[in-house]
C-alpha cells in the first residue's frame, strides 16, 4: 500500500490526478501489455504505458476494465500517452481517444510508405 501510495504522489507532482491503483492493477497492466505490446497510435514498443479511456479517478469501476485500456507510448519523438491521450495536458482526458490513435497510427504508416529508399550501391 505504501508504495502504490507513493507511486500515486510521484505521478501527481507530473500533473497527473492524484488516484491509488487497485492492488490487481499490476497483474490487469502487464496482461493489457501482452496482449498490446505497441502504441495504439505510433506503434513503437518503447515506453509503452496502458491509458485509461475513460480516466480510473472519474470511473473507479473502469479501472481494472480491458475494454477501457489502449497501450500509449511516451517515448521521446510522439508523446502518444500524453499528446493522444491527454491532447497535450495531464489534466484533460480525450474521450475521442481510440478513434484518435488509429487515425494517428494510419497517418504514420501512410507517411512512412511515402518514404523513398535509397538504392544499394
Amino acid at each position: 500500500m505504501i508504495k502504490r501510495l507513493y507511486k500515486a504522489i510521484k505521478e501527481a507532482v507530473k500533473g497527473k490526478p492524484l488516484a491509488v491503483r487497485s492492488s490487481r492493477w499490476e497483474t490487469v497492466r502487464k496482461s493489457h501489455l501482452k496482449s498490446f505490446p505497441t502504441c495504439a497510435a505510433c506503434g513503437c514498443d518503447e515506453h509503452v504505458q496502458v491509458h485509461h479511456i475513460k480516466p480510473f479517478h472519474l470511473y473507479p469501476e473502469l479501472e481494472l476494465e480491458q475494454s477501457n485500456l489502449i497501450t500509449l507510448c511516451e517515448n521521446k519523438e510522439y508523446q502518444c500517452h500524453l499528446n493522444v491521450g491527454h491532447l497535450g495536458s495531464w489534466k484533460k482526458e480525450n474521450p475521442n481517444v481510440v478513434d484518435d490513435a488509429f487515425n494517428a497510427l494510419v497517418k504514420r504508416r501512410d507517411a512512412m510508405e511515402n518514404i523513398p529508399i535509397a538504392p544499394k550501391e
